[in-house]
């Protein structure tokens, strides 16, 4: 049976803007990752691992999972912590 895990994924470190991460992941596990002997590289003969279907909402990732007989884990997003700062608060200690 095919494994997945269905995740919201973070903002990469070279961006500051919060673009492009509204979209909702559907990723394959790997079954048996092996070592490629020539480069040593990790490689797998399993061609779901190179699948990432995006999704608008997260009902809509289960949904499929489930039309589709696929064992998911759903991974929930953290919640930001944002610290509003002003820039005089550099020079009051």
């Amino acid at each position: 049976m095919k494994k997945a895990k269905i995740y919201k994924p973070n903002k990469t470190a070279m961006q500051s803007g919060l673009g492009k991460i509204d979209k909702w992941v559907l990723e394959f596990k790997t079954k048996d990752p092996t070592t490629n002997p020539l480069m040593g590289w990790e490689s797998s003969s399993d061609t779901y691992t190179e699948l990432k279907l995006e999704f608008t909402t997260k009902e809509l990732a289960i949904t499929y999972a489930k039309k589709n007989k696929i064992d998911f884990e759903i991974i929930e997003p953290k919640q930001r912590k944002v610290v509003k700062k002003s820039y005089a608060d550099n020079f009051l200690k």
